[in-house]
């Protein structure tokens, strides 16, 4: 295994056309069928760098910013963002682009934690990172960050730690929701 690769060299790149069979009931293509590509790319990108099997452990953020059409091609881009001892995160963006006008759409951008596993399923070191620009070093950072708020939110919420107070209370005023206490 080499110590430390660049992201480039594991980066993924897939187009498929959507087709009626990809759609819900509104005729728009099926978030969920999306969330698959998302997965399969992130697998291939992980399994790329780490040259070892690799499964999901987590997803951050799926927001779904505009519908994909029947007919419209979809491109999914991956690319390793930081690497742990034996995780990776792996950023992977989706666009759709009208055949016909040329027209493209960002659809979503979202991040992937993958754990590289051995034959017996055991967690195993992947290969470190180099960072050659701002935004490798701004992508990484990032992770850090996302991987920091978490933890954060984890803890602060834990059912065995929560105090109610009147702070949450008085928070709940302003949305739609109706206390029976």
């Amino acid at each position: 295994m080499q110590p430390f690769k660049h992201a480039k060299e594991s980066q993924i790149t897939i187009t498929q056309l959507m087709l009626p069979s990809h759609s819900n009931f509104s005729g728009k293509i099926h978030g969920g069928f999306i969330l698959n590509l998302m997965d399969q790319i992130a697998f291939a990108c992980a399994s790329k760098h780490s040259q070892n099997y690799c499964v999901t452990a987590s997803v951050n953020r799926v927001d779904f910013l505009n519908p994909i059409e029947v007919g419209e091609l979809v491109t999914l881009k991956a690319s390793v963002n930081y690497t742990g001892r034996t995780s990776m995160v792996i950023g992977v963006r989706v666009e759709s682009e009208n055949i016909q006008t040329g027209k493209k759409k960002h659809c979503n951008s979202s991040y992937f934690t993958m754990v590289a596993k051995d034959d017996t399923g055991k967690n195993v070191p992947v290969p470190g990172l180099i960072l050659e620009t701002e935004q490798g070093v701004r992508r990484f950072t990032r992770s850090i960050i996302r991987q920091e708020q978490a933890k954060n939110r984890s803890n602060q919420f834990k059912t065995s730690e929560f105090k109610m107070t009147t702070d949450h209370i008085e928070n709940l005023k302003t949305h739609n929701v109706k206390l029976e206490l």
